[in-house]
């Protein structure tokens, strides 16, 4: 690719006492573009994942972010930096409504007095951009804005967790097995979302063990095997057949190249 990559990581490593989860990894993510990350359990996808989203610190090597050298000490240092990342859990408070689980620890404060001195929250700002992103989003099926996350389904909270994050995700959007617990037609209606944000420009790093998914939105695939990437393929020119087998060991990368 001729363009630089937005997020990369040289050589990152990371050890759980005397397991090495991360060894000399290398990643990278080009601008615009939907990146799926694929490997066995326990290959480090997931260390893989938690370092580039300020979970866990790494132990060596070097992350950078639009070419600026990065150091997170938590998710709250990645997420400041413009890199928003969507759980398998989710992470949404059920008896909360929808928006004020949009706005979770970046609420809105009132500009007056009250705001400024007693702290006092500006509900219907915070709700007219919930509603706003949503339906930039297509994800305005929901009743209201104010009615709470349990009553969702589970593709219309994936939904809500997902237009939460390209809410505020300015750089990087990454996307950890988004419909791994969710039926067929509320899968369909997410990978329509992750494409949604893709025409939007919005760079996304999607975890999944759902070759189907990958291979229908994902335009490279990094396949993680034993703490490291091995290779990135081109789903194009690949088939699940050879993605699995790079992933499992049955066979080896052509090329080193990513």
């Amino acid at each position: 690719m001729t363009q630089e990559p937005i997020l990369t990581a040289r050589g990152i490593v990371k050890r759980y006492g005397s397991v090495t989860a991360l060894n000399n990894a290398d990643f990278d993510l080009y601008p615009g573009e939907i990146l799926a990350v694929i490997g066995d359990n326990g290959a480090g996808k997931s260390s893989l994942i938690k370092a580039l989203s300020g979970a866990v610190q790494i132990d060596d090597g070097e992350m950078r972010l639009n070419g600026e050298i990065i150091r997170f000490n938590s998710p709250l240092d990645a997420r400041d930096s413009g890199i928003e990342t969507v759980y398998q859990t989710l992470a949404l408070s059920p008896a909360l409504s929808i928006a004020d689980n949009m706005f979770v620890g970046r609420e809105i404060r009132k500009k007056n007095f009250m705001g400024k001195y007693f702290g006092m929250l500006d509900h219907k700002e915070m709700e007219r951009v919930a509603r706003q992103k949503l339906t930039e989003l297509g994800l305005m099926t929901v009743q209201s804005i104010n009615q709470a996350v349990e009553t969702l389904s589970g593709g219309q909270r994936q939904g809500v967790a997902v237009a939460r994050a390209a809410a505020f995700g300015s750089k990087v959007v990454i996307l950890d097995e988004p419909t791994a617990a969710l039926g067929v037609k509320e899968s369909r209606r997410v990978l329509d979302l992750i494409k949604q944000l893709r025409s939007r420009g919005i760079p996304i790093v999607l975890i999944s063990h759902n070759m189907p998914h990958v291979f229908e939105v994902a335009d490279r695939i990094h396949v993680h095997r034993l703490g490291r990437r091995l290779c990135v393929i081109d789903p194009k020119t690949n088939t699940m057949n050879d993605a699995v087998a790079l992933m499992t060991g049955a066979k080896e990368p052509e090329s080193q190249a990513a």
